[in-house]
């Protein structure tokens, strides 16, 4: 099933034509309605009628989180905060929050691309969904939410948290579709365990899961552990939330939603395009928002692209799984690294658990250092002392290797990194501390 077959299966001209109309009206209205546009289109000596296709994109300017930062709380919008139906704000790290607002035309659009994303992962109307994002000033939640009442299923809002509950909803009411962060996927399914429900005969047949970086190898572990399809859902708040992109059944990248999310893969220092397959930084640009539409907007995630048509029949392109963040990699010792790396290393070694810590430090004499902690199955600590020093042994090889650089392996018994009902944290970086 497709939701918008007309749009999802049109031809690259026909898709073009789409894109370049609507940037060209994006262009002429961000430049009335926001000055902060209006300054940057007048910085580079770009006016409205220089856009003629989708291709002069590449005359506009770039759009950062800091300009949302600095514009705190509704100078990046485009229309009156009267005029605003919803508003939501990012929890953010540093400085002011990232506020985002949609108009009722907006809301209808988030609805929209939601729907196309349950449509994408396998979901039929009629089908019922336990929500299990966080609601509220967060995204997720309510993303889903409207676009499983437009697809016409029955949502089921149980928000995150209270674990007992969400499995208690699972086995009462019977919902074919979890939505949630991947790593709690992991964390209910050691709750089942406790409490002696056999994931593998949960009612869950699909699983739509973002929020939070997650590899290939802890995709394999939950459809194992709970018999489901897992699915890739990406977004941003600052584009619409979820519904940027979704993983079809094929689970063979993204299909990005380009006829209203035009994307672009750059090199992120050069800021030029990068060849298709290769990696590099995503930008996307809103062509239909109204509230808060951005250009070229740096998401700081770090993809692929291929516009390849999908044997599902979308011909939408497809970005990969965020492989890292220019924002939040790592610099140790000079090495880039991203946590994603570690995962994939980790989940591929029998015997280790999906939950892990890098704690990064830096000894007296400036050297950063890192520690990984690692749990591992108990059978490990019930065994003679020499196959735990086995597989200490494997994981920091295999990591040295992988990484190109000496790292800590500490090995642990379940249960004892920090467990979280939301995004795990997966580093603790005491350097500035």
């Amino acid at each position: 099933m497709i939701w918008n077959e007309d749009v999802e299966c049109l031809d690259r001209d026909g898709l073009k034509k789409i894109q370049s109309q609507r940037l060209i009206d994006l262009a002429s209205y961000v430049y009335d309605k926001n000055p902060i546009y209006k300054e940057k289109f007048d910085l580079l000596g770009v006016k409205p009628s220089d856009i003629k296709s989708i291709d002069d994109i590449k005359k506009l300017p770039f759009t950062t989180k800091i300009d949302l930062r600095d514009s705190y709380p509704f100078g990046i919008f485009s229309e009156s905060i009267d005029k605003v139906a919803e508003i939501h704000v990012s929890s953010g790290t540093t400085g002011n929050p990232t506020v985002v607002g949609y108009t009722k035309d907006d809301l209808h659009l988030w609805s929209t691309v939601m729907a196309r994303s349950l449509c994408c992962a396998g979901a039929e109307p009629g089908d019922m969904m336990q929500v299990a994002y966080g609601y509220g000033l967060f995204t997720g939640g309510l993303g889903f939410h409207y676009g499983g009442i437009e697809m016409g299923l029955t949502v089921i809002p149980a928000s995150s948290g209270n674990t007992r509950r969400q499995l208690k909803i699972m086995q009462d009411f019977r919902p074919r579709i979890l939505a949630c962060t991947p790593s709690y996927a992991i964390y209910m399914a050691e709750e089942a365990k406790k409490m002696g429900i056999d994931t593998r005969k949960s009612s869950w047949e699909i699983g739509i899961f973002g929020a939070e970086p997650w590899s290939e190898q802890m995709r394999k572990e939950i459809e194992d552990t709970w018999g489901i399809i897992a699915t890739d859902v990406y977004g941003l708040s600052e584009i619409i939330g979820p519904g940027v992109c979704q993983e079809c059944t094929i689970k063979q990248g993204m299909h990005i939603f380009s006829d209203v999310f035009y994307p672009e893969i750059i090199d992120p220092d050069t800021g030029k395009d990068v060849a298709e397959g290769e990696d590099g930084e995503l930008v996307i640009t809103t062509l239909t928002k109204r509230g808060i539409p951005l250009i070229r907007y740096r998401t700081r995630d770090i993809v692929s692209i291929t516009y390849e048509k999908c044997a599902c029949g979308r011909t939408s392109p497809r970005i990969s799984k965020v492989k890292g963040r220019t924002d939040d990699m790592l610099i140790i010792r000079g090495i880039n690294v991203f946590p994603s790396q570690i995962e994939d290393v980790l989940l591929g070694i029998e015997g280790t658990q999906p939950h892990y810590q890098l704690v990064i430090t830096r000894s007296d004499k400036g050297l950063d250092q890192i520690e990984v902690l690692v749990e591992v199955e108990d059978r490990f600590f019930s065994d003679e002392i020499k196959r735990l020093s086995q597989l200490e042994s494997l994981i920091k090889e295999r990591l040295n290797s992988t990484l190109s650089i000496g790292v800590t392996v500490r090995l642990v018994e379940r249960g004892t990194v920090e467990r979280s009902e939301g995004k795990a944290k997966r580093v603790v970086d005491n350097r500035h501390l």
